[in-house]
């Protein structure tokens, strides 16, 4: 059997210096809201305000701004350590790494968005009668994100590149279909419904105000894929861990397996607070502010469109449901415009969740143990993502013909997400109190900010636990 190993002590060196302008490294965040925006924001989201109106809005809000202390938390790790929080956990307990790679398992081996991005293009292309099976769509998407992951010789380039051009369509679009279908009573409730904090409609159940909760913002596990990006962009200590290549291309590069520790010299304390400036400004302005901005929108598009005609979408249909009423509002332009901004919505989420998942297996593998070791990240990378895809496809075959929706993928992994978060979130505030240089420490604010935010999850776990105990008495 391979031997688990002792995690190594991390290397003493001084933090890089920051050379560039913020907007020359951005992407990270911009990559995390590619994956955020195909979770909550076109699913789950609009379909709760479709059935419920926007009286719940409050709890989408609410979600975002508490990840964006989980992201920054999350950044504050890499930068001051070059290392993934998957590897920082492990450092408190070597069991953290099978945990969250099991959960990783759980709420991804399903491929819910793969098969809600392959149905979006079949809409798009042939309309939802069309040619093609679900595993036909299905197959169609993972290709093309087989091309883009292994097309160039650095994966984390093409991710970007890729997801920052679906997130300017899906905004454009977006603002199109808003200024096509709004009013300003619309507004009025959706305002109504985001100041209504604390409100739970009497007939959803807890299950699915928990996931919803969870996954309005990225959520769960794929939070934690915000040090991957942050390393790849060679921000702050992540510029000494080499890029991770495809090994298709060429040679991968080592990659240690452990990080670095920076000595409190006036010289090194200054070069982290420029690198922390550039972690909140990347994730105020993408993740939460753009985040939240396109929540809004997909929010009113179902408070607009669909909830007053009592339309509530089919699983798998809420894309074509929306684009149908709005061609009724706007035209075949406005069908085609929102199909084109469901699609580019749940592939850039599928792409990045292909991308994350495989990255987090590969590093809890690699950092964990020994014997994989003798193999580079990369290699591992490559076998998990290709892996991947062929067990989404068979999946998706089996699930089709059983009659299991990709709606029911997507929540599920919402609802175990949230389990996860209960989790890492207070071990996060404890790694980085206890294992960070005092001068990278989180402060008071992001101290009582991730203390919320670990009641707010524990709090919405064990109420989900009784829950599903009372619900079966």
């Amino acid at each position: 059997m391979a031997r688990i190993r002792m995690i190594a002590k991390q290397q003493l060196a001084d933090i890089p210096e920051r050379t560039q302008s913020f907007w020359k490294l951005a992407g990270p965040g911009a990559v995390l809201v590619g994956l955020s925006i195909g979770a909550g924001e076109i699913v789950i989201w609009p379909r709760i305000v479709a059935e419920y109106g926007a009286s719940m809005a409050w709890a989408a809000v609410l979600g975002i701004f508490l990840q964006l202390w989980v992201n920054l938390e999350v950044g504050r790790w890499t930068i001051a350590t070059g290392e993934t929080t998957f590897m920082g956990f492990s450092r408190l307990w070597l069991g953290f790494g099978p945990l969250f790679l099991i959960l990783t398992v759980l709420a991804s081996a399903a491929p819910g968005w793969a098969r809600a991005s392959g149905l979006s293009l079949k809409a798009l292309l042939v309309g939802p009668a069309g040619f093609g099976s679900d595993t036909f769509w299905t197959i169609v998407t993972f290709s093309i994100a087989a091309i883009i992951l292994f097309g160039p010789k650095v994966i984390y380039q093409s991710v970007e590149r890729s997801v920052e051009a679906l997130i300017a369509i899906v905004t454009v679009g977006l603002i199109a279909v808003v200024l096509a279908v709004g009013s300003l009573d619309v507004w009025s409730n959706l305002g109504k419904g985001i100041l209504n904090v604390g409100y739970r409609d009497p007939d959803i159940n807890i299950r699915t105000l928990f996931g919803a909760f969870v996954f309005a913002g990225a959520g769960g596990i794929y939070n934690l894929f915000y040090g991957f990006y942050l390393r790849d962009k060679n921000i702050g200590m992540g510029a000494r861990i080499p890029k991770m290549t495809n090994p298709i291309r060429g040679v991968p590069e080592s990659i240690p397996s452990v990080g670095f520790q920076f000595d409190e010299t006036p010289k090194n304390r200054k070069r982290f607070a420029e690198w922390w400036d550039y972690v909140k400004k990347d994730q105020i302005l993408f993740f939460w502010l753009l985040n939240t901005f396109t929540l809004i929108l997909f929010m009113f598009g179902a408070l607009a469109v669909l909830h007053p005609k009592g339309i509530v979408p089919a699983a798998g249909t809420l894309i074509w449901d929306e684009a149908v009423v709005l061609g009724e509002v706007w035209g075949d332009p406005g069908r085609v415009l929102f199909l084109i901004v469901g699609f580019a919505t749940l592939f850039g989420t599928q792409l990045v969740i292909l991308d994350g998942v495989s990255r987090t297996l590969a590093d809890i593998i690699y950092t964990n143990i020994e014997r994989a070791r003798s193999r580079q990240v990369g290699w591992w990378y490559m076998i998990f993502c290709g892996g991947w895809m062929i067990l989404g496809c068979i999946i998706t075959f089996i699930m089709e013909r059983i009659g299991v929706s990709d709606l029911g993928f997507i929540f599920n992994s919402a609802y175990i997400g949230g389990f996860a978060m209960a989790i890492y979130v207070p071990l996060l505030l404890y790694l980085n109190k206890r294992h960070l240089p005092t001068s990278a420490r989180p402060g008071i604010s992001a101290t009582a900010m991730m203390i919320l935010a670990s009641l707010v999850y524990a709090g919405f776990a064990v109420s989900s636990i009784l829950w599903e105990v009372t619900s079966r008495l």
